[in-house]
């Protein structure tokens, strides 16, 4: 897996079979880890709390990482794509973590703050070094095709 990689946790077809995720309503966080835990598509069951605690910390962070602040589901052509018409930054600081090697995305109003996917960020990254932005990929996060 290289830096900037995009993997889906294989639970995730499940838990949507099982109406666990809402992408209309629900609030969906992504959160640094350290290099203490690896995250892999074929984590039995990922939760939030899987990979907590390992989460880094420092001034500019926040315990439970950012929520998405534009989360879209959309369908077209028989693709379903979630997406977020944003970018999540963690700016700079001189007491900020130094350590974050993975982010995850998880769904915070889930009932077990089910797990989406991860992205392996190459570290280790450092708030201290610089502001730390996550940029999502143009054709989205997640793509679903349904071919008949």
């Amino acid at each position: 897996m290289a830096q900037g990689d995009w993997v889906t946790f294989e639970e995730f077809a499940l838990d949507i079979g099982k109406g666990v995720h809402d992408f209309t309503s629900d609030t969906l966080n992504l959160a640094l880890v350290d290099d203490t835990i690896t995250p892999a598509a074929d984590d039995g069951s990922p939760t939030w709390s899987d990979y907590s605690a390992n989460e880094v910390s420092g001034t500019g962070y926040t315990a439970g990482g950012e929520a998405l602040s534009g989360v879209t589901y959309t369908e077209a052509a028989g693709v379903a794509t979630l997406d977020d018409t944003g970018n999540v930054s963690w700016s700079q600081n001189g007491a900020g973590f130094t350590d974050a090697y993975w982010a995850i995305l998880y769904n915070d109003d889930a009932a077990s703050d089910q797990a989406i996917g991860f992205i392996d960020l190459g570290g280790p990254v450092s708030l201290v070094d610089g502001d730390v932005t996550v940029t999502w990929n143009a054709s989205g996060i997640i793509t679903i095709t349904v071919s008949a």
